[in-house]
């Protein structure tokens, strides 16, 4: 019908300098976004979050190919005349890998404090991080709050004392100021035992407990795993934990605690006639017995190696 509006006439557009980023939305000056060459860019200091060449990357190195950097990174200005990433190793990693010579970013003033916050926040919501990523994460960003005594929302000037820090760690994540310090705790494991809890093989529980173990006492349950071929359970954990604060634990001591689980007897029938084809004659059932479980052992401690690599 005549003088009828079309639908499309009820769409509101953007002004054109909001569209391309001059404006916000109120009008005001919007943040100049920067191309950067890639060869001035450099790490955060001790970033926690591991970078890899992985098929994660991959995807997003066909999304830059096809859609460009959608979000800038951000940056602050750094040593000599390059920059510090702040939030976008992955993507100045995608760039690189697509042989780009420069990187859209924002260019902040930041405090290390405000650095630091803004670092782990961008990061900490992926879902495939590993437990040590998160620990050394929610540890730099708990440091961070401490010195800087205010709201990491890095606009309200409240102070936090009227929440914990660990608290306020956490609002960003959705973890309890509890989860935040058993997360933290993982940060005192030796590398090889933290490299079991990401692997999965030392329960998260079961390495919060061995935290507390001394960096000697925690070599010595290293060596200890390594040759016995056993994982640690939460309750020898625990017992291993009790045995350190009362200065008592040796590498005797931790063997003993290791080899007090015995497993539930499982019924098998295996035939001697068989058996003979492997064991020496004069081998007794209980020296077959025991031969066979050591063998198992290792195989199954060698399954977990493969799996994980």
């Amino acid at each position: 019908m005549a003088g009828r509006k079309s639908s499309a006439s009820n769409i509101k557009m953007p002004d054109v300098n909001v569209l391309f980023g001059l404006e916000d939305d109120n009008g005001n000056p919007a943040e100049k976004v920067v191309e950067v060459a890639i060869g001035k860019l450099y790490p955060f200091n001790a970033h926690p979050f591991k970078v890899l060449d992985d098929e994660k990357m991959q995807e997003t190195v066909e999304s830059i190919r096809e859609h460009g950097v959608i979000c800038p990174l951000v940056v602050r200005t750094g040593k000599e005349d390059g920059y510090e990433i702040i939030a976008g190793h992955r993507r100045k990693r995608a760039c690189e890998l697509l042989g780009l010579e420069t990187v859209p970013c924002f260019i902040r003033d930041l405090t290390d404090e405000e650095a630091t916050i803004t670092m782990v926040d961008s990061n900490i919501q992926r879902e495939e991080l590993l437990f040590s990523e998160k620990a050394f994460a929610y540890k730099m960003k708990l440091d961070a709050v401490r010195k800087q005594g205010q709201r990491t929302d890095l606009t309200s000037r409240q102070l936090v004392g009227k929440l914990e820090a660990a608290d306020e760690v956490g609002e960003k994540s959705g973890e309890s100021g509890r989860q935040i310090q058993r997360f933290i705790r993982l940060t005192f494991l030796i590398k090889p035992l933290l490299d079991y809890v990401d692997e999965k093989r030392i329960p998260f529980n079961a390495g919060i407990e061995l935290s507390y173990l001394k960096p000697k006492e925690q070599e010595q349950l290293y060596q200890t795993i390594e040759r016995l071929c056993v994982i640690p359970s939460l309750a020898q954990a625990k017992r291993l934990k009790e045995l350190s604060r009362e200065g008592k634990i040796n590498g005797d001591g931790i063997e003993i605690v290791l080899s007090d689980e015995k497993p539930a007897t499982l019924a098998v029938r295996l035939q001697r006639k068989k058996l003979n084809e492997y064991f020496p004659a004069d081998y007794s059932a209980e020296q077959m017995e025991e031969v066979i479980y050591e063998l198992l052992k290792r195989w199954s401690f060698e399954q977990g190696n493969r799996q994980e690599g």
